[in-house]
């Protein structure tokens, strides 16, 4: 079944099955190796894409329902310099790394909405992106980093009082 696709900003058609997840199309047909493949049901984020700016699982999301513009993480930008990117590679925060793709998505997503997040927000947004390596103070540090990167605005301090804590956790209320 030929399918017509945007991604990262090409037109292109495909030739596959209409269940064929987004994900194998991206990986195996576009050889586009950055969006991983973490468990297939579409409950680790790793798989985190763009459908028109929105954060999609890419692994649960057959291809022939793709209406919107699709953004992978080689999209956000070619040479590692979106502010996202910067802010992750500043921070140190991979270890394994294999959810990192997800994870900056989910996030350049989120600082789209919302420029200046809070922890609360962060977690929110960030809780269904899970991280075997548990990098999440680190995941943190870096959104709210990439979030001054992005607004030209300093890196704020007040997310210091939660850093022990992932995301998801309850957030302490400033003293």
């Amino acid at each position: 079944m030929a399918i017509h696709l945007t991604v990262n900003g090409r037109s292109m058609t495909v030739d596959v099955p209409g269940d064929t997840p987004l994900l194998w199309v991206l990986r195996d047909v576009l050889h586009m190796r950055g969006t991983k493949y973490g468990c297939g049901i579409g409950q680790c984020g790793s798989c985190t894409v763009h459908l028109g700016g929105q954060p999609a699982y890419s692994c649960i999301t057959p291809v022939s329902s793709v209406t919107a513009p699709v953004t992978t993480i080689e999209g956000l930008s070619a040479d590692g310099s979106h502010p996202v990117q910067r802010a992750w590679l500043d921070v140190d925060v991979p270890q394994c790394g294999y959810c990192q793709a997800g994870q900056m998505m989910t996030t350049a997503a989120l600082l789209a909405k919302t420029p200046h997040p809070t922890d609360a927000e962060i977690d929110s947004a960030l809780n269904r992106n899970l991280c075997r390596c548990g990098t999440y103070v680190r995941i943190r540090e870096a959104v709210h980093k990439a979030a001054a990167l992005i607004t030209g605005s300093p890196t704020p301090h007040a997310h210091a009082q939660n850093a022990g804590s992932p995301p998801g956790a309850p957030v302490e209320p400033a003293a």
